[in-house]
């Protein structure tokens, strides 16, 4: 059934786990996605990248997944992620995403505060809820997503800018990366303490991707309620389709597809079996 990330939100909180929000731009990723989510019984967040728009259009994209959602047995949202564009936003917002990213952490924190409480005021008037950014996370390796900063959240900011704006949905930066990391990967468990401390409001993690399995399930424990999957899934696709090519290389390419989602499935059953946090 299609749902808002709201209520999936609330979910979440409800049994101390996490949504898989997974990042779609065709058929076969949305499709594994909610597949997966029915082979785990649980709900899951189809999102979209505003950089996405010239493969798949966001018009077609919401329709197709609303139309697959209608049929699943499991509660599925449509999210914007990481959009810098108020245009995107509206039109996402006029074919029925119910939650829409607006990602300001390149701007000024008064910027920032600035765009995204227009952003909030402009959502919450068609009932669509709105996740933002404080902090900067940087780019890993094999990542499609915008160069960050790695600035860390801070918490006295973050309270200041959720009163500011209402915002509903906080994206916290705390360690992760967005695509595979470089380096040993080490969250700021600390520190994702005292975010959640210093507001009321759901957290979000991006760069969920090559985390280790412990450090996740501490995040959830300390309040993380979404979690951001990409570039971990891509990359399954990817080998997949390298693999069919070199058995067959004139396979057809409805058996190569057909190959790539039910990888894709599967990496994404073990990630949401993980977020349940049992």
């Amino acid at each position: 059934m299609i749902t808002t990330t709201k209520y999936l939100f609330d979910s979440a909180e409800e049994t101390n786990s996490a949504i898989a929000a997974f990042n779609c731009y065709n058929a076969e990723t949305i499709q594994a996605a909610i597949a997966a989510g029915e082979k785990a019984n649980k709900g899951v967040i189809i999102a979209y990248g505003e950089r996405y728009q010239d493969y798949m259009n966001i018009e077609a994209f919401a329709a197709f997944t609303k139309a697959l959602a209608e049929q699943a047995s499991i509660p599925v949202s449509l999210h914007l992620d990481h959009s810098y564009k108020i245009e995107t936003i509206e039109r996402a917002i006029a074919c029925g995403f119910s939650s829409v990213m607006y990602d300001g952490s390149a701007l000024s924190l008064e910027e920032n505060v600035k765009t995204t409480k227009h952003v909030v005021d402009m959502a919450h008037a068609a009932g669509v809820f709105v996740e933002a950014e404080i902090g900067s996370m940087e780019k890993g390796e094999f990542s499609d997503e915008e160069e960050g900063d790695g600035r860390l959240t801070d918490p006295d900011e973050a309270a200041w800018f959720v009163k500011e704006t209402n915002v509903d949905f906080l994206a916290a930066s705390i360690g992760t990366v967005h695509g595979m990391y470089k380096g040993e990967p080490k969250l700021e468990l600390e520190l994702l303490e005292k975010i959640r401390g210093a507001i009321q409001i759901p957290l979000v993690l991006h760069g969920g991707s090559g985390t280790p399995e412990d450090q996740i399930l501490k995040s959830i424990d300390r309040g993380i309620r979404k979690i951001n999957v990409n570039t971990e899934i891509s990359l399954a696709a990817v080998k997949e389709i390298s693999n069919q090519l070199q058995a067959n290389p004139s396979i057809h390419l409805s058996y190569l597809m057909e190959a790539a989602q039910n990888t894709m499935i599967d990496q994404m059953y073990k990630i949401i079996e993980l977020f349940k946090n049992n």
